[in-house]
């Protein structure tokens, strides 16, 4: 008998990805002249996001829990 099983993944460079991308590439070019924390915001802020909604899971579950 054969167990083996079909699995999917899925790879890319994804939304804030590609927002960071064209952003570099645009302050290189001179077109936008943001300081570069900003410029690299959509790379930062998708972990930034990330982290919020883990703290907010974390603390509904500390709420249920009382």
């Amino acid at each position: 008998m054969n167990n083996n099983k079909a699995t999917a993944t899925a790879s890319g460079i994804g939304f804030f990805g590609l927002l960071g991308v064209a952003f570099i590439v645009l302050k290189l070019c001179g077109v936008i002249t943001w300081p570069w924390i900003w410029v690299l915001a959509p790379i930062w802020g998708s972990f930034v996001l990330g982290l919020i909604i883990v703290i907010l899971f974390v603390v509904f579950i500390v709420w249920l829990g009382k």
